[in-house]
């Protein structure tokens, strides 16, 4: 049989497209198997604090860890500090670190979720761990954020945290918090790993309060990939005070001015 070039162009038209289905079928086949499935949930929970496709992450962030840059820098600044004042919002699994490598010095852990106190006070009694309550659920960030850059009783000058008006403050923490000079402020808690979860924004407004405090503190925040940790450190511990990051984790170095009016020197950051 003659092949014609109209009858050999239908021949390769049909060869393409099987080849075209093919492949479709292994690309869909591939997505499916559950070890793809399981890289798709696990970058969708990293990356964002509303992202609850991986409801075995959500529910067990105890099991979440800094990256090893990440510790690496926090042990450093402790290594170098030690002795002093460590004051650590949230525990996780590498907590039990902090204390040893602060020897002789105080460090206080701050905690809401009942079971990683049973866990801490169970497996390591000799860490000191408060039980804090975090009203204020994650979504609602930026409506905080308004209301304390509206609100006067939220500034540096606002008067003393433990009685102070502005919706920010944690006012019932324990009295050692208001009392001492804290070198190092760790905020790496509450979870805020979504939108009903209680949020960091209190933590990061009081760690920035309690730095002006002192003399120089040392204020770390963990999870700044999301937005709400980002937001809240830049408004309250300024991008002028950063002096390294690893990873998810910003480094801030604050000099204490109990005179100042604002937080942060330069005009407020506009979030889009």
């Amino acid at each position: 049989m003659k092949i014609t070039p109209k009858r050999s162009l239908l021949i390769l038209f049909f060869i393409l497209s099987a080849i075209s289905l093919l492949r479709l079928l292994r690309i869909t086949a591939t997505t499916s198997s559950p070890a793809v499935h399981q890289t798709l949930v696990h970058t969708c929970s990293s990356a964002s604090p509303t992202c609850n496709t991986n409801k075995h992450h959500s529910q067990n962030s105890f099991l979440e860890k800094l990256s090893q840059k990440e510790l690496k820098l926090l042990l450093k600044i402790i290594s170098y500090k030690s002795p002093c004042n460590l004051l650590v919002f949230g525990v996780g699994p590498q907590s039990h670190l902090l204390p040893s490598v602060n020897n002789g010095g105080i460090t206080i852990f701050l905690e809401e979720e009942p079971q990683k106190l049973k866990f801490i006070r169970k497996n390591y009694m000799s860490m000191q761990v408060y039980k804090v309550g975090h009203s204020a659920a994650a979504r609602n960030a930026y409506k905080l954020l308004k209301h304390a850059r509206e609100d006067p009783n939220c500034a540096p000058l606002g008067g003393p945290l433990q009685s102070s008006s502005c919706q920010l403050a944690l006012r019932q923490l324990p009295k050692e918090v208001y009392d001492l000079k804290w070198d190092i402020v760790v905020v790496d808690g509450p979870s805020g790993d979504k939108p009903e979860s209680p949020g960091r924004m209190a933590a990061i407004y009081t760690a920035g309060l309690i730095a002006r405090a002192g003399k120089e503190t040392e204020v770390l925040v963990h999870d700044v990939n999301r937005m709400v940790e980002k937001w809240f450190s830049w408004e309250f511990l300024c991008a002028e005070n950063m002096v390294s990051s690893k990873d998810n984790l910003w480094h801030f170095r604050i000099r204490g001015n109990s005179s100042s009016k604002s937080f942060c020197s330069n005009a407020t950051i506009q979030i889009l």
